[in-house]
């Protein structure tokens, strides 16, 4: 899996490739942790290109949300692919995250 960052506005965004599994998930989790140790943490997830998460990428998830709600956030995801999407739902872990259509809604969502 890769993960393209670039920074949309005054959004940074983390667009992974590929299946959220094992090392890669590890990855991904390290550079939302690094996202998180800004004061003021704004990203979104662009997950269009992953068609499928295991349950330690969904740990990931969960732990990056909580720490955001704990700031009074909230972990934005954008053109979440059907799988993924049922993953969270059927581990009730959906409520925990904002889903966005579109990567442009989910950047306008700062505003």
């Amino acid at each position: 899996m890769s993960i393209e960052e670039k920074r949309v506005g005054t959004v940074d965004v983390l667009a992974p490739s590929g299946p959220i599994v094992d090392d890669d998930a590890e990855d991904l989790i390290s550079m939302m942790t690094n996202r998180l140790s800004s004061p003021n943490a704004r990203f979104v997830l662009s997950m269009e290109k992953v068609p499928y998460i295991d349950s330690r990428g969904i740990e990931g998830l969960v732990e990056s949300s909580e720490s955001l709600m704990g700031r009074g956030g909230r972990l934005r995801l954008a053109g979440v692919t059907a799988t993924c999407r049922e993953a969270l739902e059927l581990t009730g872990q959906s409520e925990k995250v904002d889903f966005f259509d579109t990567l442009q809604d989910a950047v306008r969502s700062f505003l």
